[in-house]
């Protein structure tokens, strides 16, 4: 990514399609629908928008590949094995790629990320890993993002930084530029109790990512970090992204939730001010869980 290049990216796929679009989405995996016409059709409606908005900015669009489920642990709840997963993270970038072109896209301005999820829960601590098992257990996704094609690799919704750690480990082996997206709770930490400053230098001291996001946490909760700071700490500058929740409720609430809270789009927007006052170097902007284009076409007119 060129210094100060701005990109839109996309909000909760996943809820979208659940809620909004009435698909259903076992084990909260989208990649299955890379397989069928009718999955295919849904996903380029769900990211046309989004290409849209983008081009009307002027900014360019970082299309994120609908993989966050499709590693081996998950993917064998779902019958997959490792051959399966190869072959549909293959095509996850091809078919991202393509997106771009179908809707007018400049290729220059197109950006194609394979996104990878965590291993085990995004919410919840689990198993400790180490960061050579990390980098064994997600080399498989990230070569076949090689191979295809991916400019980048995007890690989202990470609590264990061995696990982090790994996925950097494992996108240098493959040759990629790689993002690290830690989750926040509602009080600005890590679900473990980690504060995110403390989680960013652990992982840079071992093997430092090209740059960092944040995702999956209300904008409320993500500010709660910066309580009392009145400057930028030097670890703000390599937070490059933020893909938050419309909802703020605590993962755990958002886990037991049978409904979609959305929010306000609006309010949403402005309570990312005080998250651009603290991330000086933010340019990657879209939503996570319960947002849609409204929730992201609000953020970027503001910001705008």
């Amino acid at each position: 990514m060129g210094a100060g290049q701005r990109l839109v990216t996309d909000g909760g796929l996943e809820t979208d399609l659940i809620f909004n679009r009435g698909i259903d989405l076992p084990e909260f995996a989208a990649y299955p629908l890379l397989r069928h016409d009718w999955g295919r059709s849904a996903l380029r409606d769900y990211f046309a928008p989004y290409a849209a908005l983008a081009a009307d900015l002027g900014a360019g669009l970082l299309v994120e590949t609908p993989t966050w489920r499709a590693n081996p642990e998950w993917g064998a709840r779902l019958g997959d094995d490792a051959a399966a997963l190869r072959e549909v993270n293959l095509r996850a970038v091809e078919f991202a790629a393509a997106l771009g072109a179908s809707e007018g896209q400049d290729a220059a301005t197109v950006l194609v990320s394979g996104a990878i999820g965590p291993r085990q829960d995004g919410y919840v601590p689990g198993r400790p890993t180490t960061s050579t098992e990390a980098a064994e257990y997600h080399a498989p996704q990230v070569r076949a993002f090689a191979e295809a094609g991916a400019d980048v690799v995007t890690a989202y919704t990470l609590i264990d930084r061995a696990e982090a750690v790994g996925v950097v480990l494992a996108a240098r082996d493959s040759g990629l530029p790689v993002g690290i997206s830690f989750t926040l709770e509602t009080d600005g930490r890590l679900p473990d109790g980690t504060a995110i400053v403390d989680a960013i230098a652990e992982v840079d001291a071992v093997a430092a990512p090209d740059h960092y996001l944040l995702n999956c946490a209300h904008p409320t909760h993500v500010a709660q970090a910066f309580a009392g700071a009145d400057e930028p700490p030097a670890w703000t500058h390599r937070v490059l992204g933020m893909r938050c929740n419309a909802s703020r409720r605590s993962h755990a609430e958002l886990d037991e939730a049978t409904d979609l809270d959305d929010g306000d789009p609006a309010t949403f927007a402005t309570d990312h001010d005080v998250l651009g006052r603290h991330l000086p170097a933010l340019a990657i902007l879209g939503g996570c869980c319960g947002t849609d284009v409204r929730h992201v076409e609000s953020l970027w007119r503001r910001v705008a």
